[in-house]
């Protein structure tokens, strides 16, 4: 299993395709190894595939379009959105253990009240 999250700061990033670094946990027996890296530019399929490339299996995030999950589900990729802007290491650690809650947010990009405004 390889989780990736997207980070704003040390945080979960609030939208998927907008954060600016993304860290790889990778649960191993001696712990969880967590490695960073920056984005390719954002157009449509690139991250899913890059991180499909990376082996990628799962990925926790605020929030994102219904394209970009399509994308994921092609890459056989499941993604838990939702996540609220909590220490990354704090929301791998919580779904590791079975007691991440989440409330699933699509982002359909328009001007809906108390969602994403991208």
């Amino acid at each position: 299993m390889k989780i990736a999250v997207p980070l704003e700061g040390d945080l979960v990033a609030e939208h998927f395709g907008h954060a600016p670094l993304f860290a790889i946990y990778e649960p191993r027996s001696e712990g969880v190894e967590k490695r960073l890296f920056p984005p390719p530019p954002h157009e449509p399929g690139v991250i899913p595939r890059w991180l499909a490339s990376l082996g990628v299996t799962h990925i926790l995030c605020g929030q994102m379009g219904m394209r970009a999950l399509m994308f994921f589900e092609e890459f056989g990729i499941t993604v838990v959105s939702g996540v609220p802007p909590v220490p990354a290491d704090e929301a791998v650690a919580e779904f590791l253990a079975g007691r991440l809650r989440v409330e699933p947010r699509i982002c359909g990009h328009g001007g809906h009240g108390g969602g994403c405004r991208h």
